[in-house]
């Protein structure tokens, strides 16, 4: 739930705007509260930004109080939604078959969706982590057959918002093993083409180091996306 207010956000997607608007060597996308995707929207008018919904609910209209389908993301700009957070999972108790069934609603519209996995410091400590990232991802996408829309981000729960950061040889080791995962379930060629990004307290310092892994292929930047010239930073390590 940040940045605080409307205003906020249309001078973070201005600021965003300005310094990577043209920005050509990496693909990059906005994902803003709901009630500042309009706003945000205009600000990344005729820029290369892409604007993305945090969340979003599998349906396309109905009794769902609060709920945003991906039709009505998509009239206000939307191309790019985000599903499985671990925040959403943990805070809101959304479990692999819900997040698959958003995932699938998100494609369906079209969009380009961000599948987030990842595992707690419980599971980590208790040697659980593929186990985990094969159940998320197994049951996330399931009947999903093309994956060109998809881009998974691992997010170690360990490392979100504590400071704590994986080492780049061990975000590299996850990174492959789930790739690995998805080279049985969907075969080499989608496991090859298929990007993973890594997210858990990127910052322009450790940014470099972790995008230089043959297995990184971008970043989910949580905190430091607030700080427009901080994540083009991070942006521009991906890319140098």
């Amino acid at each position: 739930m940040n940045p605080s207010d409307a205003r906020s956000a249309h001078g973070l997607a201005a600021g965003v705007r300005r310094r990577l608007g043209s920005w050509h060597r990496a693909d990059v996308a906005l994902f803003v509260p709901g009630p500042y995707l309009p706003t945000a929207h205009d600000a990344l008018r005729e820029s290369r930004v892409g604007l993305g919904a945090q969340d979003l609910f599998p349906a396309d209209s109905g009794a769902y109080t609060g709920g945003m389908s991906p039709p009505m993301l998509g009239s206000v700009g939307v191309t790019w939604a985000l599903v499985g957070h671990s925040e959403r999972r943990r805070v809101f108790g959304e479990d692999d078959a819900l997040v698959g069934a958003k995932l699938r609603a998100s494609l369906a519209a079209g969009l380009h969706t961000v599948l987030c996995v990842g595992e707690t410091q419980a599971e980590r400590d208790g040697g659980a982590t593929l186990h985990v990232l094969a159940r998320q991802l197994s049951v996330a996408l399931h009947g999903v057959t093309d994956l060109s829309q998809v881009v998974l981000a691992y997010e170690p729960v360990w490392a979100i918002g504590t400071g704590q950061v994986a080492t780049p040889d061990l975000a590299q080791q996850t990174h492959a093993a789930i790739r690995a995962v998805i080279a049985d379930g969907h075969g080499e060629a989608s496991a090859a083409a298929v990007r993973i990004q890594y997210g858990g307290s990127v910052k322009p310092g450790n940014a470099a180091s972790l995008l230089a892994q043959p297995d990184i292929d971008g970043a989910l930047v949580g905190g430091a996306s607030l700080d427009p010239d901080a994540f083009a930073a991070i942006v521009r390590a991906a890319q140098p």
